[in-house]
């Protein structure tokens, strides 16, 4: 499985930004798709989580702000990220769930500037 990210970039605090990702190879047994964050000198963490029945689970710091989406025929993901805060700033993670294992592809940058 590979997954291809786009859409990170600089925002302004309170600003908005959507990312999205598309996975290619052996998609069809893909149960979830997600994605994570990662900030310098600490671990990657869940963000959001997709399944293919479209249950959708978020961490507390983000609900009511991001939104994930995705096209379980194509397998792409999508995390419209609205009311963006300085601690928001991080690398993303498009992530992939297949047969219980995780696939991950290139990290995107979210800045947001106060």
């Amino acid at each position: 499985v590979q997954l291809q990210a786009s859409g990170g970039g600089l925002v302004q605090a309170g600003g908005s930004l959507r990312l999205s990702c598309a996975a290619s190879g052996s998609i069809s047994e893909i149960t979830a798709m997600g994605w994570y964050r990662q900030t310098p000198g600490n671990g990657r963490f869940l963000v959001a989580e997709i399944t293919n029945d479209g249950v959708a689970n978020y961490v507390d710091s983000v609900k009511g702000r991001f939104t994930i989406s995705g096209n379980n025929a194509e397998k792409r993901v999508y995390l419209q990220m609205n009311s963006l805060k300085p601690e928001d700033t991080a690398v993303y993670y498009c992530t992939a769930v297949r047969f219980l294992e995780n696939y991950w592809g290139q990290g995107t940058q979210v800045t947001v500037s106060s």
